[in-house]
């Protein structure tokens, strides 16, 4: 971030008083935090701070912009505390979806679980076969199984499925027995719908 070392070392010169005391904040010589106000205060254009062998002191410019950097050390400390936080704990909503019989078996004991270990989660989970539209509806993750259609999206392979192909004795005699799956194109098939492993909407997918 630009000028944000030299905003953060003014910043505790005005609030020590001095240029030594600074430095043992911050951890490192007072002579580089001499030579990063000269840098600030040539880039402003504009002197921050009168200096003597004894004490410092604000100049106008320096006192209006000591009054909007003041806060900023914290402000930055603040945030990388809540950055913290969330890495190490989870919180806030979470929308997700998976295909209707697959999500009821494994899924939904998995989520329970994980609401178990993540309290602050708030899981809205929809079971639906439908072709839902991540962005439009919202979602995080959807589960899904078959090819991937839209390529913007990231998908990983979660396991995989066993398909059986049935018929009854009766049609079997009556029609043959297919070989290939290409023969089954000349047969009368009930066919489930095809629903598009387990992807997000942020990155891209494979199959």
């Amino acid at each position: 971030m630009k000028n944000w070392e030299a905003m953060e070392a003014f910043v505790e010169v005005v609030r020590q008083g001095r240029f030594s005391a600074a430095a043992v904040k911050l951890n490192v010589s007072a002579s580089h935090i001499s030579r990063l106000i000269t840098q600030l205060e040539a880039e402003l254009g504009t002197t921050l701070l009168f200096r003597t062998t004894r004490r410092i002191r604000l100049s106008e410019a320096g006192e209006l912009y000591y009054q909007h950097c003041r806060g900023l050390p914290e402000a930055l400390s603040s945030a990388e505390e809540v950055i913290s936080s969330l890495n190490q704990a989870p919180i806030g909503p979470f929308k997700m979806t998976c295909a209707t019989t697959f999500g009821e078996r494994y899924i939904a004991p998995l989520m329970n679980d994980f609401l178990l270990g993540h309290p602050k989660i708030e899981l809205d989970f929809h079971l639906t076969n439908r072709a839902v539209d991540l962005i439009e509806e919202g979602y995080d993750l959807a589960i899904r199984m078959g090819a991937m259609k839209d390529s913007s999206h990231l998908s990983r392979r979660l396991c995989d499925r066993v398909e059986y192909l049935c018929a009854s004795r009766e049609y079997i005699d009556q029609h043959g027995m297919p070989h290939t799956l290409a023969e089954l194109n000349k047969h009368s098939c009930l066919i489930g719908s095809k629903i598009i492993g387990c992807f997000n909407k942020t990155d891209n997918a494979k199959k």
